[in-house]
C-alpha cells in the first residue's frame, strides 16, 4: 500500500510564498511523483504543475513563471515551489503518483491567500 502525504499548506498573503512537499511511503517501490493538481471550491480539479519521464516539466499557463516543480533522484518525494501568490491560488493542492497503471492522490493540503 501506498500513502501520499502533503505538507506545507497555509494561510498566506496575496504575494507571499509557500512551499509544498509530497512523500510517498509504504510500499513505494516503482512509485513516480508525477505532479500537483488544485481544485477550489465550486471547480473541477485541475492539473498545477507535472514532472514528465524525461525530467521535463509542464505548468498551467496560470502559474507560469511563478511556481516550480521539483523531485528527488528516487522519484518519491516532490515539491512546488510557490510564489507571487494570488488569491485564485486558493485551493487544496494534491499530489499525484502512478505505478504502471495505478494512480495514486494525496489527501490534499489547504492553500487559502489573502487579498
Amino acid at each position: 500500500q501506498v500513502q501520499l502525504v502533503e505538507s506545507g499548506g497555509g494561510l498566506v498573503q496575496a504575494g507571499g510564498s509557500l512551499r509544498l512537499s509530497c512523500a510517498a511511503s509504504g510500499s513505494t517501490r516503482g512509485i513516480i511523483l508525477l505532479g500537483w493538481y488544485r481544485q477550489a471550491p465550486g471547480k473541477q480539479r485541475e492539473l498545477v504543475a507535472r514532472i514528465n519521464s524525461d525530467g521535463s516539466t509542464n505548468y498551467a499557463d496560470s502559474v507560469k513563471g511563478r511556481f516550480t516543480i521539483s523531485r528527488d533522484n528516487a522519484k518519491t518525494t516532490a515539491w512546488l515551489q510557490m510564489n507571487n501568490l494570488k488569491p485564485e491560488d486558493t485551493a487544496v493542492y494534491y499530489c499525484h503518483a502512478a505505478r504502471l497503471t495505478f494512480n495514486y492522490w494525496g489527501q490534499g493540503t489547504q492553500v487559502t491567500v489573502s487579498s
